[in-house]
């Protein structure tokens, strides 16, 4: 599609444009889409005593002054996720607000090691998992595909122990991912459950170039694999490896607000998106961990291009069909969602 006729949007139109086009989400942690008030409403279900008065000083709690402080207060609200009901709340809530962001694929991230740490095995989580994913498809229309993620700041026998306890759960799986504490733990500690994964028949994406530096990127992709690489923002420090995402064109999984909660960036006005899609790469924008960062992807999408005036039509279509293609859904279901992404934005090209 020519971007260049859309010269003329107003900023309202391209707003509209930003937030009811259909897109997909890449990188998202169910669990952190947990909200405060679910987090006090399954404290108070399973008799879970919180260290906070209320919602409202939970929510001051979310200070971080980088990825471990943060992950910190990650891992403790997951422990209020207790039974096969909490977690169908928890991806259910997370399902409406995507649809109502006009999400129509989502492939989100869970960490079970966060669970069975616990005492919470697969039995629990994953029916509640596929029930939700199953009720999304069929009530808001919304495409689902789970990514098993593993905790790269414990030891990769671990990870190799979880993966064999995913296999009776392995037709409900799309991919395996890579997160948590990315300093000091580098891709190719996991070289062999990624390589297992591959046998598996599964997609592999792993978390890089967010605190650490370019070589975590090049070692993803060259060590594990790695068929998308989430974050990647670190990238642009290495001019040799910009030229080859570009050439390619591997998706980096760009997560706005997360970057700057996280103090990856200074603020969404500094943020190296903008380089990122000018240089070529294929870039998404996605909101990681939402109920943290204060904002979900169209959040993400509407507060970077207020501040950022490189930013207009052309690359907002480019980052809403990168999102689409970049997915692992079926080829006829991008092929659709492209389709009716394309035929949204010629409307408003006439309209304009």
């Amino acid at each position: 599609m020519n971007t260049a006729t859309f010269a003329d949007l107003s900023p309202q139109r391209l707003h509209a444009l930003l937030t009811q086009s259909p897109k997909a989400e890449l990188h998202v942690h169910i669990e952190g889409t947990l909200e405060p008030e679910l987090i006090f409403a399954l404290a108070q279900r399973n008799g879970v005593t919180l260290p906070y008065a209320d919602v409202e000083a939970l929510r001051r709690a979310y200070a971080f002054t980088d990825l471990q402080s943060f992950l910190d207060l990650y891992y403790a609200g997951c422990d209020v996720l207790r039974t096969e009901q909490d977690f169908f709340d928890l991806a259910w809530a997370y399902f409406e607000r995507a649809a109502r962001d006009h999400v129509v694929r989502a492939e989100p991230f869970f960490d079970p090691q966060s669970h069975t740490a616990r005492g919470i095995g697969f039995e629990v989580f994953m029916p509640a998992f596929i029930h939700a994913a199953q009720r999304a498809q069929d009530e808001l229309g919304l495409s689902v595909g789970w990514i098993l993620s593993v905790l790269r700041h414990l030891p990769e026998d671990d990870a190799l122990h979880t993966l064999d306890a995913a296999m009776p759960w392995m037709d409900h799986l799309i991919g395996l991912g890579l997160d948590s504490s990315e300093r000091g733990n580098p891709p190719e500690k996991f070289a062999r459950v990624f390589a297992r994964a591959g046998q598996l028949g599964l997609h592999r994406v792993a978390h890089a170039g967010e605190e650490g530096p370019p070589e975590y990127v090049r070692s993803a992709l060259d060590v594990l694999g790695a068929q998308r690489i989430d974050h990647g923002v670190r990238a642009s420090e290495d001019a040799e490896l910009m030229q080859r995402l570009a050439r390619e064109q591997t998706p980096l999984t760009v997560c706005p607000l997360s970057n700057v909660r996280l103090c990856v960036v200074p603020d969404l006005a500094q943020h190296n998106l903008p380089q990122l899609l000018a240089a070529g790469l294929k870039v998404t924008v996605n909101s990681d961990d939402p109920a943290y960062f204060g904002g979900y992807v169209n959040d993400n999408l509407t507060q970077l291009f207020a501040v950022q005036p490189a930013l207009g039509a052309p690359q907002a279509y480019a980052l809403l069909r990168n999102s689409l293609e970049a997915s692992f859904a079926a080829d006829a279901d991008k092929a659709l969602w492209l389709a009716q992404l394309d035929a949204q934005w010629q409307g408003a090209g006439r309209a304009a």
